[in-house]
């Protein structure tokens, strides 16, 4: 396992390095570093480390939803109420809709088949999105607008919106049927994940206020925290759950609000562990790429993702029509709500693993949904943000 550690992060690092020097988006030197490692190709990495790889992933995305939790600034995301509440739900479901519309006639899938695929492919990716937005309002570009804000909160709940209407179509490809409660646990889990993030927040800031506790080990305190809050939705097995991950970055909010300064210390120790997440997260989801199935069906699924972007981008015109946000404003939003490849790498190879005649093709979209969008939509944000935003 320590060799593909190293393997991981040297490599990983060196090719993100030349893509940044190329203009282009590190992840996708990391990705690419994934595809040549993983068992598709070279085969160097251990066993042991690609059976615990979702684990790793899950952790790279808790330390920036973190990070991202940290730097939130509510306020302007208030300004923006009813677009801020639209982004969580309407772009993915045109793009759920558009995924139905056109996966039986391009793939020939039944309409519940096209709806297990349409749920894999509408989430957005948290680890292409949310280090860029942080980014973004760090440099101060749009946050006087709410711009990443609006797309960081949208991006949070956008997932957990998808992940159980996911679990829902599958169960009932499985001819389970479908519970009422499953769709009531949608906004409950996201309201739970609210209050229980918040009220760890404070909890955190009166702990970290009465105790005199560094920095390193306030971020120990946190991560251990956050794991615990993953572990716990995991285990329950009630009708009605709380999404982690959105306790996960509410937490980081309900820190910033009490103790702003001692929230911009700590995000700057997440920053640093960033550099090595963001290297295992993009090479371990290299390496859970199966280039071999993109034979299988290769240009008609390329189309039903390039098409089913476009609805999803209409969607996102809806919820910022009525905006005070310019057009270049409203263009990048659109552009930096489309990359995949956390939940389509999490998810995607479910339906294979549980014997759905359309687990090949449902796995396949997702590889190619990865390896089309991550780069692209991380290369349109880098390129465009500077240009079409305002700097405050």
């Amino acid at each position: 396992m320590l060799l593909s550690i190293a393997l991981i992060l040297l490599p990983g690092m060196l090719t993100g390095w030349v893509c940044r020097r190329l203009k282009l988006p590190p992840l996708l030197g990391m990705l690419a570093t994934g595809i040549l490692l993983g068992p598709c190709a070279l085969n160097l990495l251990d066993a042991s480390i690609l059976s615990v790889s979702a684990e790793l992933r899950k952790i790279a995305l808790i330390i920036i939803l973190t990070r991202a939790g940290l730097g939130l600034d509510l306020s302007a995301l208030k300004k923006l109420g009813r677009p801020a509440l639209m982004m969580c739900f309407v772009p993915a479901t045109m793009e759920l809709l558009g995924t139905m519309l056109l996966g039986p006639l391009l793939l020939g899938l039944s309409l519940q088949e096209a709806a297990v695929l349409g749920a894999v492919l509408a989430a957005v990716s948290p680890a292409v999105v949310v280090p860029r937005m942080v980014r973004l309002m760090d440099e101060g570009y749009g946050t006087r607008e709410g711009i990443p804000q609006l797309i960081l909160a949208g991006a949070s709940v956008d997932d957990v919106y998808v992940i159980v209407l996911f679990s829902t179509f599958v169960g009932m490809l499985q001819g389970q049927g479908a519970s009422v409660m499953q769709f009531v646990n949608i906004p409950v889990s996201i309201l739970l994940g609210i209050i229980i993030g918040l009220m760890a927040g404070r909890l955190m800031t009166v702990l970290f206020t009465r105790f005199h506790i560094r920095d390193t080990a306030k971020v120990m305190i946190l991560l251990s925290l956050s794991f615990l809050l993953v572990t716990l939705e995991d285990s329950l097995q009630t009708a009605i759950t709380f999404s982690a991950l959105i306790a996960v970055m509410f937490t980081g909010i309900g820190l910033k609000q009490s103790r702003p300064e001692l929230a911009g210390r700590i995000s700057a120790k997440y920053g640093k562990l960033w550099v090595g997440a963001e290297v295992f997260l993009f090479v371990l989801v290299g390496a859970a790429v199966n280039i071999g199935y993109i034979t299988h069906v290769g240009m008609p699924a390329l189309l039903l993702i390039v098409f089913a972007l476009i609805f999803r981008m209409l969607g996102v015109l809806l919820c910022v029509v009525k905006t005070p946000l310019t057009s270049g404003e409203r263009l990048f939003t659109m552009l930096a709500y489309t990359p995949k490849a956390t939940v389509q790498a999490a998810i995607g190879g479910i339906p294979l693993a549980l014997g759905l005649a359309c687990g090949d093709t449902v796995l396949t979209a997702a590889v190619l949904a990865i390896v089309l969008t991550a780069p692209l939509g991380a290369f349109a944000i880098d390129t465009t943000y500077r240009k079409l935003l305002k700097k405050a």
